[in-house]
């Protein structure tokens, strides 16, 4: 009886270790998932690096598709980016109801620098936050900052496509 006790004790010090090594890979892990998204190239093209030397011209143009132009995408990501960092800052969008076609706003030549700083300080804001955030915010928000990275990932490979197709992409 002795000797079960003592193993069963033992595998809860192994548990528990594991599961403290796990909450501890959680910050690095969540930043650079966040940096590769933004601004650090890796394995794809950040949403930063695949703006740089885009007009607002080429940003506003849409194909003969209904398919949406870069500054569409970039709405998009941009809406999706300020909610969740809205959420990390303890706001409750747990009602949020919107017609996510409607995050895809056509803006002015003028709107679309604005735009891009405003996606960029946005993104920034998010790595500052989990950088700071508790083990316990960490875990609760993981998924969701994956889910968000892998969709900003997305839209900036149909922009780069877009671009590529246009002959807008450096070295094309």
């Amino acid at each position: 009886m002795k000797r079960i006790c003592s193993i069963f004790l033992l595998g809860l010090v192994v548990l528990g270790c594991a599961e403290q090594d796990k909450e501890s890979n959680l910050r690095p892990l969540l930043t650079a998932q966040l940096k590769s998204a933004h601004t650090d190239q890796n394995w794809f093209v950040p949403t930063k690096l695949a703006l740089v030397g885009l007009s607002a011209k080429q940003a506003m143009r849409k194909d003969s598709t209904e398919n949406h132009s870069i500054a569409e995408l970039v709405s998009h990501i941009g809406y999706w980016n300020n909610v969740y960092l809205k959420v990390l800052g303890g706001e409750d969008f747990s009602d949020l109801d919107i017609d996510n076609e409607k995050t895809f706003e056509v803006y002015s030549d003028k709107e679309w620098e604005n735009i891009t700083i405003k996606l960029d300080s946005v993104q920034t804001e998010m790595k500052r936050i989990v950088e700071k955030a508790s083990e316990e915010e960490l875990a609760q928000w993981a998924t969701d900052i994956l889910d968000l990275t892998a969709h900003n990932a997305y839209h900036t490979g149909q922009i780069i496509y877009i671009r590529k197709q246009n002959s807008w992409w450096p070295n094309n």
